[in-house]
């Protein structure tokens, strides 16, 4: 199951006051078990990070190997997100085998 949370706060300040009450951003992202990308297709993140492994380096990669972004195309933007971070970011065994 999917648990996600999220806390908010808004930085206020008071203007010509540095010392006001200031609070800051948090955003907390807890996230177990896959985050589902293309409902259209039933890609998940995993799936993505999988193709990225296997040599997946762009959306149009990604499109013919997991069908994304062939049916609605409302997952394209967090599609793009998901790519992104599976490139800047090594995958598991690699980091696990550098170590």
């Amino acid at each position: 199951m999917h648990r996600r949370a999220r806390i908010e706060s808004l930085c206020l300040r008071q203007l010509g006051c540095d010392t006001g009450p200031v609070l800051t951003i948090i955003r907390i992202r807890v996230q177990i078990g896959p985050m589902i990308i293309c409902v259209c297709k039933a890609v998940s993140d995993r799936h993505i990070r999988t193709a990225v492994d296997c040599g997946a380096t762009s959306m149009r990669d990604l499109s013919r190997q997991l069908g994304i972004g062939t049916c609605c195309g409302k997952c394209v933007p967090e599609a793009r997100a998901a790519l992104s971070a599976s490139l800047e970011s090594p995958s598991q065994p690699d980091a696990l085998a550098a170590a």
